[in-house]
């Protein structure tokens, strides 16, 4: 659920070079996170405590989240009378996520925006309308989360304002370019933007819930409030990655909140050690029920990336 490369008629050299950035960017974390196990080796001695029970309660929190996705793509066609079915719907995104992780650059949305405009006749544009309203729902849940248990009430406020006030912004600006872009009344459009409401905010709590569970494993001390804040910072990051998982970024993003958060490094390090080797055991389960399900055949994936490549070629 990350901010990435959406138009796919972009230029290709635009895209080589995000995808050699991001390509750095994860191997200079890696090196840094190499390079910090060997000077602190109790970081490791915490990550071989992790139970079982832990591991199997991330992966299946995981499975939620992917629920909660399901559910706003589903919204999100409802604002264009457009419908698919849910086996459709759940290798839609199942997909989305195995190539958006392991795939160049980000790839995931892009793939998306192209099979609903080939299959589903859902312009780019349209599709971006509704992903930048699926982020204004996440900035602003996130926001909660990041300021509720940080900040005295006003400047939670004042952050809360500024987040609705920027989404605001940015949603009317789009519109007023692509006046035509929703061409229902807008009573037709409240069901579809409170389900997209509804299902961001479920996808919120459920990382509230992964970030609180990989941070008690690792020290009991830890509080729901430092877990809130936390997993806001960790958000917030998604908008400026340009690597799978916001690799590099979400750590940079959770030091420089640990005034707020006061949420050791080591933890820090640890933590996202185990959420990522854990996300990877959840991706190995998806993709093995992607083959079982014979995605390429139901998705037409040669089709729609052939499509893909022939667009960048002709940008």
């Amino acid at each position: 659920m990350e901010i990435a490369y959406i138009g796919y008629t972009n230029k290709r050299m635009k895209g080589k070079s995000r995808i050699v950035l991001g390509g750095v960017v994860v191997v200079a974390t890696i090196g840094a996170f190499t390079w910090y196990v060997t000077k602190n080796p109790e970081v490791l001695d915490q990550l071989a405590q992790t139970s079982m029970a832990t591991i199997a309660a991330i992966v299946l929190l995981y499975g939620c989240i992917l629920g909660a996705l399901v559910l706003v793509l589903y919204a999100s066609l409802k604002f264009y009378k457009r419908h698919m079915s849910r086996q459709e719907n759940f290798l839609l995104n199942a997909y989305s996520s195995l190539i958006n992780f392991f795939g160049p650059g980000q790839s995931g949305p892009g793939f998306r925006a192209a099979y609903l405009k080939l299959k589903h006749d859902v312009k780019v544009k349209q599709y971006l309308f509704v992903t930048l309203l699926y982020y204004a729902f996440y900035a602003f849940f996130s926001g909660i989360l990041l300021a509720f248990a940080a900040f005295e009430w006003w400047l939670t406020f004042g952050l809360l304002l500024i987040i609705i006030c920027v989404c605001y912004i940015i949603l009317k600006y789009f519109l007023t370019k692509n006046k035509n872009l929703l061409n229902q009344p807008l009573k037709d459009l409240i069901k579809p933007f409170f389900i997209i409401g509804a299902a961001t905010l479920l996808q919120v709590l459920l990382l509230w819930a992964i970030y609180f569970i990989e941070l008690r494993s690792l020290d009991s001390s830890i509080s729901p409030g430092q877990a809130a804040t936390y997993t806001g910072a960790a958000n917030f990051a998604l908008f400026v990655a340009l690597t799978p998982g916001a690799i590099g970024f979400r750590e940079a993003f959770l030091v420089f909140s640990q005034n707020l958060h006061h949420i050791s490094n080591d933890i820090i390090v640890a933590a996202n050690i185990l959420d990522r080797a854990v996300y990877i055991v959840f991706l190995g389960i998806l993709f093995l029920i992607v083959i079982a399900l014979h995605a390429n055949k139901t998705l037409q994936v040669k089709k729609i990336k052939s499509t893909v490549a022939m667009n960048d070629e002709q940008a």
